[in-house]
């Protein structure tokens, strides 16, 4: 599975055989989330075991690497 970025303990990735939306999947401490592409910016699709902190912190660093997780969504799958 392409791993885009790792931040905080958390790892932010595709799976390989994955389907559209563009969407990413982030996992860590004991927790997942999905993020789907709008065409704009990601929207929270999934969330389980994620603390409202450790959430805030993941938008952001989603919100602020839009483009590469778009970038590495293409070159992967394109």
């Amino acid at each position: 599975m392409p791993e885009v970025f790792r931040f905080h303990g958390f790892s932010f990735f595709f799976y390989s055989k994955e389907h559209e939306p563009l969407h990413v999947h982030v996992e860590g401490n004991g927790g997942m989330a999905k993020f789907v592409w709008n065409g704009t910016d990601f929207e929270l699709s999934e969330r389980q075991k994620i603390k409202t902190n450790d959430y805030k912190k993941i938008k952001k660093v989603i919100d602020e690497n839009a483009d590469l997780i778009v970038m590495r969504w293409k070159e992967y799958f394109d």
